[in-house]
């Protein structure tokens, strides 16, 4: 994975044009070819903070049965009519999703859906969450594939990624990557969208030097 790509997607995300829809979810939809990007906005309201704090676990109703916080599900379905079309596309021959923060949760059940939707190109889609929280509650044994090509892109303790606590039965699925370093910010600084592009540069820096990748 490079850093550099990585730094690309997340500017991508932050400077996307949304457009907003009920239960306040915001989305926006690039073509590029036949590449397909679809992009989540971080929080930005009072409705999707109340939506962050309904963390009671609900029923994806999907194939591959498992159970997800339905504040991130409740705003999922409401996107879902207005970009299925464009997955369902037969001229997409290839689905990259992107979110932060709060747009994080809803990128993962979007890779989710894409896996469902469109088995045809399963092995060309991908998701990334930058400063991801958890979504999935439970156990997915029979599930878990469908999280391959997500990738968690997380600023070392950065206090979203911790939510909501392990103790209410929520995990973290798809692969983990890791910039920066334990201690030298604030959970709380560590969560901002200039500490992640000055981590991405830094760690793209890092790997142009040869230096050890921060990949776990």
């Amino acid at each position: 994975m490079e850093f550099e790509y990585l730094s690309q997607l997340f500017l991508s995300c932050l400077d996307a044009d949304y457009r907003e829809v009920e239960n306040g979810g915001s989305f926006a939809v690039v073509r590029d070819g036949d590449l397909l990007y679809l992009f989540f906005e971080k929080s930005n309201g009072g409705e999707d903070w109340k939506n962050n704090l309904s963390y009671r676990a609900a029923d994806c109703e999907c194939e591959g049965k498992f159970f997800c916080h339905e504040g991130f599900l409740r705003v999922w379905k409401s996107i879902l009519p207005y970009i299925e079309r464009f997955i369902l596309s037969p001229s997409v021959r290839r689905i990259i999703s992107v979110g932060y923060s709060h747009g994080a949760a809803l990128a993962l059940l979007c890779h989710s859906y894409v896996y469902s939707a469109r088995s045809d190109i399963r092995r060309e889609c991908e998701g990334y969450g930058f400063g991801c929280p958890r979504v999935i509650w439970g156990r997915i044994s029979d599930a878990a594939q469908r999280f391959e090509n997500f990738f968690r892109v997380s600023v070392a303790e950065d206090i979203v990624t911790g939510l909501p606590p392990k103790i209410f039965g929520y995990r973290h699925v798809g692969e983990a990557i890791t910039v920066g370093r334990s201690g030298k910010y604030s959970r709380v600084d560590a969560h901002r969208p200039e500490i992640y592009l000055l981590e991405l540069e830094s760690a793209a820096n890092d790997l142009t030097k040869g230096q050890k990748s921060t990949i776990i």
